[in-house]
């Protein structure tokens, strides 16, 4: 044992008499009379029973933390009375740690502790202890239990939960506000010494803030800080334990404080006068700029509201605050006139919405500033005296006649001179024209009312000097009636008179009717053109008139259709009036005077064919004539016709023909093995190129051999082929695979025609067969020609 660990030993045995001892002897204790050591006591089996007395009592061990020795920490130790030195008892410790944090001597007794120990990890340890005989490993001693408790040391420094905080308080607060509370830990135990004591202070952030040194509670330390002129502030506090004295440990913490905003300053203009430009020809609710007041404050503390208080462009503007971007927009309110005023003035206040009642003392929170707006001058176009016109006038007047003028001038101080124009797509018909130097309207064809009541014009005012700057007005001019058509039968009548009619029997009503509309209405009167025998004219006068007969039967195998000219006349100036014939047939009736019958139609039939009439005869004789000419060209495709109809023809009829065999290599275009064996060919081919007048049967030619020469197969069918009557007699040119010997007619080609000099003679060509005689004629008789 070291010097060092004596001395601490020293120290505890004289400090802590009454908390600690190195040796617990295991002493005697007093017990009562009946239960001293060596009394007997009767059993139920007559035997009698000695109760040995308890050898040791036990207290408690202390041991200190963070032990720094080299040597294991000595605890304390274990002696029963029962132990005579020899070695024949055994002490055994079991419990919290037993044998591996705290280990016994099982001869002596003496307790260590095998590491240092923490009492922030375990304030205390509870273990058992037993003395037995070595021997027979019985126990001589009961079990008893003690503890070892774990005495504390100042090992822990106060800590903080966090290592930066974050607080806010508002600017302008009086000294003392609570801004925020920290606290901090301490590990150790409270309950032993002021190693877990922690008092608080300040390191940085002073003269801002105080701290209490028993809460940790932080404060404001000046009056009147301002957010405006500094909004970050950092705060040290420091946490140390032991009181606050000198050997204690200690912790920090930093905490941020950020002075919230609140309505402390007013808005400011930066400007006195502000000048703003607007075009008068601008419309209703254009923005023209902007005014802005600032404000030291933020958030809602500088929302601002812009109103006009004075000025003389009060009715002509009106201003509007922008919330995103705290602006005052000023727009226009009615229509400018740079010719009725040029220069406008505008007070403009811009008043904080929030206002705290507090800071009252710093306002007033609104402030003002003039806006000067100025009209600009724009080339304006020309303005009518009216927003429209309506001109009325009379269906009779002649061609030429004024109906109205236009009025129009320019608004801009030059005073451009106007020209005046119809817009000719509402007057297609050109009705009208206008004078283009006054804008009198006049007419320039017949006006009639019954065709168009209204017309609606547009008229077309333009500057001379810049005829872009035009503007429109609406004429509406109203076509009045003057009494020009005569009334007419109201629809066609069919009229009949029986045979068997007596004077007076009514057989038709008639009415009228006119074009023209007078202000007082129609009133229409009938009459007979002359005196008729056979019927008379009763007027209704309600613009209707009923026809009545005059004599007693009528006979329509004497007279079958009377005619009866009625006169219409109007009761308006001039009077109008017209003629109109009814068709009275006569018929058959029965007895209550239904028509059953009558001798000829008496119809007023119409005195020409309809357009619709002539357009469906029309159509109908040139679908006639469209199958007329498809039926004939059918049949016509239906007959042979030869390519060559004529020798007269023959130079003007030319067949092309375009395909060209491929040679010896061409093995697709004929199958040579069809030449080398004849039976294979079943029948003869007919022509596919015409249609045949005759038909004929074809001629079974013998097969060849075998073994036949492909040259004596081809000349056995070409031999026939000269022979066929159902051969065309055109030339035709058949391609064979085998070619051969060389012909002795030499190429037939006419590409090296152009190269030779002089006339050619074709007179071999008759020597070729019956097949060449239409050449042998072609070119044979040329040099004959010539002749003649």
């Amino acid at each position: 044992m070291t010097i060092y660990q004596f001395l601490l030993l020293f120290l505890l045995w004289v400090c802590l008499p009454y908390f600690c001892s190195p040796e617990i002897m295991f002493r005697r204790t007093l017990v009562p009379q009946k239960r001293i050591l060596g009394a007997r006591t009767p059993r139920s089996d007559g035997k009698i029973l000695h109760r040995q007395k308890r050898g040791w009592m036990w207290n408690q061990f202390f041991l200190l933390e963070e032990y720094t020795g080299s040597d294991y920490q000595y605890v304390g130790k274990l002696h029963s009375d029962q132990d005579k030195g020899d070695g024949s008892l055994k002490y055994i410790l079991s419990g919290d740690g037993a044998g591996t944090l705290f280990i016994i001597d099982e001869k002596t007794g003496d307790i260590h502790a095998t590491r240092r120990i923490d009492r922030e990890e375990k304030a205390f340890y509870t273990l058992r202890a037993q003395a037995i005989n070595r021997r027979t490993l019985r126990p001589v001693e009961p079990e008893s239990e003690f503890v070892i408790k774990i005495h504390d040391i100042n090992d822990n420094e106060p800590t903080f939960p966090e290592e930066i905080y974050t607080a806010s308080v508002p600017e302008m607060s009086v000294v003392g506000t609570s801004v925020v509370q920290v606290t901090a830990t301490d590990a150790d135990d409270p309950s032993y010494g002021n190693s877990a004591r922690v008092i608080y202070s300040i390191l940085q952030g002073q003269p801002y803030f105080s701290v209490e040194p028993e809460t940790g509670i932080i404060r404001t330390a000046l009056p009147n800080m301002n957010r405006e002129n500094r909004e970050q502030y950092q705060v040290v506090i420091q946490a140390k334990d032991m009181g606050g004295q000198m050997g204690g440990l200690s912790g920090t913490t930093t905490v941020n404080i950020t002075l919230t905003d609140v309505n402390d300053n007013p808005p400011r203009f930066p400007q006195n006068t502000i000048h703003l430009r607007v075009l008068e020809s601008s419309p209703i609710g254009t923005a023209i700029g902007s005014v802005k007041a600032t404000d030291a404050d933020t958030g809602k503390n500088a929302e601002v509201e812009y109103r006009i208080i004075d000025g003389d462009g009060t009715d002509m503007f009106d201003i509007i605050t922008e919330k995103d971007t705290q602006e005052g927009i000023i727009t226009v309110k009615k229509p400018l006139d740079y010719e009725s005023r040029r220069l406008y003035t505008l007070k403009v206040e811009a008043e904080n919405t929030h206002v705290d009642p507090r800071f009252y003392y710093l306002g007033p929170f609104k402030d003002t500033t003039i806006v000067k707006i100025s009209i600009e001058d724009v080339d304006e176009p020309p303005v009518f005296s009216r927003s429209s016109y309506l001109f009325e006038v009379h269906e009779d007047i002649e061609v030429g006649t004024i109906i109205g003028t236009v009025m129009a001038r320019d608004p801009d101080s030059t005073s451009s001179p106007i020209r005046f124009s119809l817009d000719r797509h509402t007057d297609l018909d050109r009705i009208f024209n206008i004078h283009s130097g006054n804008g009198s309207l006049y007419t320039s064809k017949p006006l009639d009312r019954e065709l168009s009541q209204w017309h609606n014009l547009t008229v077309i005012a333009a500057e001379i000097n810049n005829p872009k700057e035009m503007t429109r007005v609406a004429v509406f001019v109203r076509i009045l009636d003057v009494n020009d058509n005569a009334p007419q039968f109201a629809v066609f009548y069919d009229t009949f008179v029986c045979e068997n009619a007596r004077p007076g029997q009514l057989i038709q009503t008639i009415s009228a009717v006119d074009k023209d509309d007078p202000l007082g209405g129609q009133k229409f009167f009938f009459s007979l053109a002359a005196v008729n025998p056979n019927f008379t004219v009763q007027d209704n006068e309600d613009n209707t008139a009923r026809i009545l007969t005059r004599k007693n039967g009528f006979s329509r195998h004497e007279i079958s259709t009377y005619l009866l000219p009625v006169v219409i006349s109007d009761n308006d100036y001039p009077i109008q009036s017209s003629t109109g014939t009814l068709t009275i047939r006569v018929c058959a009736c029965d007895s209550q005077g239904n028509m059953q019958s009558c001798s000829a139609e008496a119809l007023l039939l119409p005195a020409g064919l309809s357009t619709g009439a002539l357009i469906a005869i029309l159509l109908c004789i040139i679908i006639l004539l469209v199958i007329v000419v498809l039926f004939a060209a059918l049949k016509r495709q239906r007959k042979k016709e030869p390519l060559i109809l004529s020798k007269e023809d023959i130079r003007d009829n030319i067949v092309s023909y375009n395909d060209e065999g491929g040679g010896e290599e061409d093995t697709q275009a004929f199958d040579i093995g069809t030449l080398r064996n004849p039976a294979a060919i079943e029948e003869k081919k007919l022509r596919r190129d015409i249609i045949p007048e005759t038909l004929f049967i074809p001629r079974r030619t013998p097969t060849a051999p075998d073994n036949t020469d492909v040259r004596d197969f081809i000349n056995e069918r070409l031999k026939e082929h000269d022979l066929d009557p159902t051969a065309p007699p055109y030339d035709s040119l058949a391609t064979y695979a085998y070619e051969g010997n060389d012909s002795i007619a030499e190429s037939l080609s006419s590409l090296e025609s152009g190269t030779t000099d002089g006339d050619q003679n074709y007179d071999y060509l008759r020597e070729w067969g019956p097949r060449f005689n239409k050449l042998a004629e072609m070119y044979g008789g040329g040099e004959s020609d010539k002749d003649s």
